[in-house]
């Protein structure tokens, strides 16, 4: 019975020191899960255009009646992680066979289309307005322009190697037409005529 008792150990303890084994990797792999988890930022905003009210928090809301008709509406999800920033826009009910443009901005959207203030720069340019080829191009900025179909409709996505860090943007801002890129009108593309606020999810 001694020797009996003592296997019956031995093989208890074997089986317990593998279920040990096994459990381990699992555990050790739950914080790298939980810091990926964390790194992930989203930010998420969508609405039909509306003008602006005081007393309401409209999260799309338009400044030029002609550009943006009655009916349009827009989905912005902004995506983040330590690779960089991806962003995806759609709109419709636009102008059909248009060049809009659109780029993210420092905040969220106001009475007029200037309390969303500048573009989001990854570095920063001293002087704002920012129109140095330096600072306000597509890879330091996120450049959204786009040309609407037949029906008012257009997709369009964005991706930069930047990350956020601790800044996040406030809001996409629709312009009068494509972003220009010379000196002196890098970054500009016309009007503020529709802004749509990111909130984060």
């Amino acid at each position: 019975m001694r020797k009996i008792n003592a296997l019956l150990t031995g093989t208890a303890l074997v089986a317990v020191l593998s279920a040990c084994g096994e459990e381990a990797p699992d555990a050790a792999s739950e914080p790298s899960q939980r810091q990926d988890s964390a790194k992930l930022t989203t930010l998420h905003g969508e609405g039909e255009f509306t003008d602006y009210r005081p007393g309401t928090q409209a999260s799309a809301i338009r400044y030029d009646k002609k550009l943006v008709p009655s009916g349009a509406e827009a989905e912005v999800t902004l995506t983040a992680d330590s690779s960089g920033v991806r962003v995806e826009l759609e709109v419709s009910g636009l102008l059909p066979n248009r060049e809009y443009g659109a780029h993210v901005h420092v905040k969220e959207c106001g009475p007029t289309g200037d309390d969303a203030g500048p573009h989001f720069q990854h570095e920063e340019d001293p002087k704002q307005p920012s129109v140095d080829p330096k600072y306000a191009n597509p890879e330091n900025e996120i450049w959204l322009d786009f040309t609407t179909d037949d029906e008012g409709e257009a997709e369009v996505t964005s991706a930069v190697k930047f990350t956020l860090g601790d800044r996040v943007p406030g809001s996409v801002v629709l312009h009068e037409h494509h972003t220009g890129t010379e000196e002196g009108e890098a970054g500009t593309a016309g009007g503020r005529i529709a802004c749509i606020t990111l909130v984060k999810q």
